[in-house]
């Protein structure tokens, strides 16, 4: 069974396409969380994961959309979950207000959980992906760093797809990753999009330069 990955979408509605259109023939999808945030396209986005019936968990983000105060933020970020709030409607928002902190698919071989799986906000970057992460689950998929990486070990395999809306490792191509449930393989992909016509929506949105600055490089 081949299951597509994608993470942190963050309302990139050209790079989620693109992702979409680039990915192989998969048997399923599924989400780790933050389909809104930073970029303008909130509601297009909320509704292709839900058009899909995606299998997908709440990012920091999304729980901030849908009206949790205690999630702090950066004045680039924080604009960014302003005009979600703005647009989005209130049928999107109460969805990504019942999204799961975690969810099991697949008889349970698959966990996706956000940051960490006893941290929804904890940054798991590739130095922390150990054994120890495992359950019981055969694979653990974590977003919330924005860097695409997976290590393979006895225990089962641990996999961050990357970002599909704002990677951030140095690489400003769209980012996902393919599994291979039958062998415990990963696939890492990165599809290249039209960063420039996202800059040019993010400025007549009226949000921050900065996160247009940012795709174009990457970070």
């Amino acid at each position: 069974m081949n299951v597509g990955v994608i993470s942190d979408i963050h309302g990139n509605e050209i790079a989620l396409d693109a992702v979409l259109a680039d990915m192989p023939a998969v048997d399923a999808l599924v989400c780790a969380g933050d389909v809104v945030g930073y970029n303008p396209w909130h509601a297009a986005c909320v509704e292709a994961v839900r058009e899909r019936q995606i299998p997908t968990v709440q990012g920091n983000h999304d729980r901030a959309v849908a009206g949790d105060q205690r999630v702090a933020f950066n004045s680039m970020a924080g604009a960014g979950v302003k005009h979600a709030r703005e647009t989005l409607n209130d049928d999107q928002v109460d969805w990504l207000a019942a999204l799961p902190e975690e969810r099991r698919v697949f008889d349970g071989r698959l966990k996706i959980v956000h940051g960490h799986p006893d941290d929804p906000d904890h940054y798991t970057y590739p130095a922390e992906f150990t054994p120890g992460l495992l359950d019981d689950e055969d694979v653990l998929v974590m977003g919330h760093t924005h860097v695409q990486h997976h290590a393979v070990f006895d225990e089962g395999v641990v996999c961050n797809p990357g970002s599909v809306g704002q990677p951030r490792d140095g690489d400003k191509r769209a980012a996902y990753a393919v599994v291979d449930l039958a062998d415990l393989s990963v696939e890492e992909h990165r599809v290249e999009y039209d960063v420039d016509a996202v800059v040019a929506a993010i400025e007549e949105a009226g949000l921050p330069s900065r996160i247009g600055s940012r795709l174009e490089l990457g970070t």
